[in-house]
């Protein structure tokens, strides 16, 4: 990558370190010769109010009750609203966010089920929710149709049944649609099967991008949010257990992304619609609102890296290691 320095019009400089380049000193990632910041900080998850460890796991299930024909009903309470970022040590961004994250929460729910989803408005810019699934016109999130366009200070409900299995997203569908999805009004939406899926480790990793000097184009890239941060903080996973990932593309301003995998190959799941894998792969390819299911079994102990297969996306953040260790009752060797 060279010396690099993205500059960010009226923003601090994004200065990242290069393992070609040692003029510049090492890479922030503490004993390895890849890319990173290379200023040695990092952001301030805390300041953010949510952190990419926390968010890898995270799926938020709501709240449940049952209704008079025996099914359940599944709700939760999404708050549009402003709130600045940092997405890079010293540069801010200025999000719209669901519930003050990015990505919003991870929409976790049971096939079959009624799902009623409240919206509430605190920003100053109308927005909408419209999921990916089947559902009626009236609840598509669109401008001019049912609910419609949800004005700043009000709310509106969205209701509809939890079909078909797999794994979905939501994002705002306001005009212009790719502004308020680069500006972070997205998240998962994952309805899991009646025929259970077999006991996993279950990941979800949004990949990412952010348009900081807001010319249509990218400068940095992630998943779940943070340049490098699996890369600071790596995935940890346990060697011989089934590792289950919901990988979302919402990135806008480039056509493709891509997910990557050292060492070791996953069967993969195609909108997780199906409970058979499509491949056996080590690298996918996804567009925008693209997304799948990767089922991944570590044989080796050892730190192995995933990142996008563009190059420029990697160094420019999307990167990160698993780091599978032996459990308490695994006997395994370690890759070196």
């Amino acid at each position: 990558m060279g010396a690099v320095a993205a500059h960010l019009t009226g923003r601090p400089t994004i200065s990242l370190a290069d393992p070609g380049d040692h003029r510049h000193g090492p890479a922030h990632t503490a004993g390895s010769a890849h890319a990173g910041f290379r200023s040695g900080t990092q952001v301030d998850n805390g300041r953010n109010g949510f952190h990419p460890a926390t968010l890898i796991r995270d799926f938020d299930r709501g709240t449940t009750s049952r209704l008079a024909d025996g099914r359940t009903l599944r709700e939760w309470t999404l708050v549009a609203q402003e709130k600045e970022i940092e997405v890079a040590p010293g540069v801010t961004f200025p999000a719209w966010t669901y519930n003050g994250r990015i990505p919003g929460p991870a929409l976790r729910a049971n096939e079959g089920e009624l799902l009623r989803i409240t919206l509430i408005n605190h920003s100053s810019h109308a927005h909408t929710i419209h999921f990916h699934g089947l559902h009626a016109a009236a609840v598509d999130g669109t401008a001019g149709i049912g609910l419609g366009l949800v004005q700043p200070g009000e709310q509106a409900v969205y209701e509809f049944d939890a079909e078909p299995f797999g794994l979905h997203l939501y994002h705002c569908h306001v005009t212009p649609l790719a502004h308020h999805i680069a500006k972070g009004l997205y998240g998962v939406f994952l309805i899991d099967p009646k025929e259970s899926r077999a006991e996993a480790d279950e990941l979800v990793m949004v990949m990412n991008g952010f348009d900081t000097n807001f010319d249509r184009a990218n400068e940095l890239y992630a998943v779940n949010t943070i340049p490098f941060a699996y890369m600071n903080e790596p995935v940890r996973v346990t060697v011989g257990e089934l590792v289950r990932i919901y990988l979302v593309n919402v990135l806008e301003y480039d056509l493709v992304n891509s997910f990557h995998i050292h060492g070791n190959f996953f069967d993969w799941y195609p909108t997780g619609t199906s409970m058979r894998p499509a491949e056996h792969t080590d690298t996918v390819m996804l567009c925008q609102g693209q997304r799948g299911i990767l089922e991944i079994t570590f044989p080796r102990q050892g730190r192995f890296m995933f990142h996008a297969h563009q190059s420029e996306f990697a160094e420019l953040g999307w990167m990160g290691f698993f780091e599978a260790g032996c459990g308490p009752s695994t006997a395994c060797e370690k890759s070196l």
